[in-house]
């Protein structure tokens, strides 16, 4: 009997009026667990939430059964997963003064910036000098996890590829590019204008050069909902799989924003962390000291298949994918609600669609960016609906690597997942004076083992003065094979070992 282990992510995505997604995904495991085919589970209303949907029964064909086979990632800390794990439970900040152009004329000099990034054997020669950071980090994460999924080019050159594709999307897509050449524009005038300018600078881009470079001939385009980019990328990959269009999608976001003009934008918007003089400092949610959250870059992609595909190929299976729900703050184009209703309510339909109730999350990822309201906020939704917080734990990605907008959501995913299976949490570094509303453990300063029942990782989007811009939701469930290694998407999910 197959059982899982369930995560359900959130995100908030900058959207006006604020929408809500979510989605599940589940481990693959020969052990019976929570989600056997003998347990029915009851619906539980959360305290004012939106009314709330009765848990659908288990998806059994496996032509519809989406599973999670590969995951690829380009960080601050490389472009493995298992280091990029290591150094997160390490507490390695990835945060520092950015040398990559001037930043004397900025009001901030640091981020979580990229360095010594290797592309050789994934880009050509060409393309490499050509493309925007944010394509090429999302050519070496989708190629990665396609090497993960052990679908390498001598594999896919046997297999139907109009019945593979990708939906990989960016919050800001490929600014590099439009920055600098309207800059020569401005000195050279209209007809100096390069070839590129249109195409490279537009969000479907990592989608299509995927696509192009590995000869994917299924849906290829993108979705461009900030910080919740990934998760919907996911849930809309999932769905070309279960209506039976394709086989396998590769899916999630990628970020390149620490350009000039993508940290003077942010610093106009009162966004960004002023530390200068201790950026290693800088990034620090729920602290009563924190000023702003840093920017970071990078991709995280998974490589998701029908159950019945990836066992006809002997597939290693990391996860399964459950469910998702969409919801709507209808509220203001940058401030959440104040009552919170669409991120609980998203939660509430999320958990009902993957089957679990606020009782089994035990842990929680939270999307923590270090703004002064935004923190407060979510931490709120999560009292709201997991009322009973004495056995929960949370913690903050963003508070080593930054804050990668479109990518938050891939790179945390893994995170999150690497937390199920290992039992092992990263810290929330920075953890110096906590608010007085923090009354969770946000596992401060250094890892802490943790058996991990369900497991929530939120993902929201926070900035123009330090608020909510737009929101997005997911939940992805996952559950730990023996011997095997779990994903998991990123935002609000929940997780549960077997």
């Amino acid at each position: 009997m197959i059982g899982s282990k369930e995560i359900a992510l959130k995100g908030i995505g900058n959207a006006p009026s604020s929408t809500c997604g979510g989605f599940l995904i589940k481990k693959l495991s020969r052990r019976p667990t929570f989600f056997s085919s003998s347990t029915k589970l009851q619906r539980r209303t959360v305290m004012n939430a939106s009314p709330t949907v009765s848990a659908p029964k288990r998806e059994k064909d496996p032509k519809k059964r989406i599973v999670i086979s590969g995951m690829g990632l380009v960080s601050v800390f490389g472009n493995d997963v298992d280091g990029f794990y290591d150094k997160l439970l390490r507490g390695t900040n990835g945060v520092g003064l950015i040398d990559r152009f001037d930043t004397s004329e900025l009001a901030v000099k640091f981020a979580g910036q990229i360095h010594e990034f290797l592309s050789e054997g994934y880009i050509d020669q060409k393309s490499d000098r050509r493309l925007d950071d944010c394509w090429r980090y999302c050519l070496v994460a989708g190629k990665k996890a396609l090497e993960s999924a052990n679908l390498g080019p001598q594999q896919l050159i046997s297999m139907d590829r109009s019945r593979i594709g990708a939906v990989v999307g960016a919050g800001v897509g490929g600014p590099t590019i439009f920055s600098t050449k309207i800059e020569k524009m401005i000195k050279r005038g209209y007809h100096k204008l390069c070839p590129f300018l249109v195409p490279y600078p537009i969000t479907n881009m990592g989608s299509a050069l995927l696509a192009i470079d590995i000869g994917l001939m299924g849906p290829s385009y993108s979705i461009s909902t900030a910080c919740a980019t990934a998760n919907c990328c996911f849930l809309a990959a999932a769905n070309h799989i279960r209506k039976g269009e394709v086989d396998v999608m590769i899916a999630g976001g990628t970020e390149a924003p620490i350009i000039p003009i993508g940290i003077a934008g942010f610093s106009s918007c009162r966004a960004l962390s002023l530390r200068n003089a201790e950026p290693d400092k800088a990034s620090r949610p729920w602290d009563k000291a924190r000023d702003g959250f840093v920017m970071g870059e990078g991709s995280g992609i998974l490589v998701m298949e029908s159950l019945e595909h990836a066992r006809k190929r002997g597939a290693n299976i990391i996860a399964e994918y459950l469910g998702g729900a969409i919801t709507c703050d209808a509220h203001h184009v940058t401030e959440p609600r104040p009552d919170v209703l669409g991120i609980t309510s998203c939660i509430t339909r999320s958990m009902e669609d993957a089957g679990v109730s606020p009782e089994e999350v035990n842990y929680v990822n939270a999307h923590a960016t270090s703004t002064t309201a935004g923190d407060i906020t979510e931490l709120n939704a999560i009292k709201e609906i997991f009322q009973n917080t004495s056995e929960i734990k949370i913690n903050a990605t963003k508070s080593m690597i930054g804050h990668c907008l479109g990518a938050a959501g891939g790179l945390e995913a893994i995170a999150t997942i690497k937390a199920i299976t290992t039992g092992w949490l990263h810290p929330t570094i920075n953890q110096y004076n906590l608010e007085p509303e923090v009354t969770i453990d946000t596992v401060p300063n250094v890892k802490k083992y943790h058996e991990i029942n369900v497991g929530n990782n939120i993902e929201f989007i926070r900035f123009w003065r330090p608020e909510f811009c737009g929101g997005f939701c997911s939940v992805p469930t996952l559950e730990e094979e023996e011997g095997m290694v779990k994903e998991k998407l990123y935002s609000v999910s929940i997780m549960r070992p077997p």
